[in-house]
């Protein structure tokens, strides 16, 4: 594909825009990892804060801002976004939640993951759980590199109401 202005920014080219079959494969697998997650009963917000903290873990700041708003949007609050980096020191997220956060970060940093992440997921998520949030960990964790890679902007845009 020739080069575009509009595939480039700066000295970045934006992979998404620079081979968009590739994209709108890597769209249908996180559809089909949503879909996944839903079938499996993850809730929306559940979604949302694996996106988060993987994000997080990825200094994305594209998805940072785009998934704080759908987190936002599904109904989380502004407390529980606020302190997510540092999920473990808290009481604010449920057994499930903090099963699911744990196995986001080992799928992120699969060298540095503990068994016990896994250990832990298995005894507090069924197997439909468990690979439906690794399905969004790996997807995000794609997006993660397009978007940091691309460099893609993050505008400012209007307030999401607050919870």
């Amino acid at each position: 594909m020739t080069e575009t202005a509009a595939a480039r920014t700066g000295n970045r080219v934006f992979i998404d825009k620079q081979h968009p079959d590739a994209y709108r494969a890597l769209t249908a697998t996180a559809q089909a990892a949503k879909d996944a997650a839903a079938a499996a009963g993850l809730d929306r917000t559940l979604v949302e804060l694996v996106n988060l903290r993987v994000s997080q873990l990825n200094a994305c700041a594209y998805c940072l801002n785009l998934h704080t708003r759908a987190a936002l949007r599904a109904g989380e609050t502004t407390q529980r976004l606020g302190v997510l980096a540092a999920w473990r020191d808290t009481e604010l997220f449920t057994p499930r939640e903090r099963a699911a956060l744990a196995l986001a970060e080992a799928t992120t940093r699969p060298a540095d993951a503990q068994t016990t992440a896994y250990a832990e997921a298995r005894t507090t998520l069924s197997d439909d759980e468990i690979s439906a949030v690794i399905w969004v960990a790996i997807t995000i964790n794609a997006f993660n590199r397009v978007s940091v890679m691309s460099k893609h902007p993050v505008r400012a845009s209007p307030a999401v109401p607050v919870r």
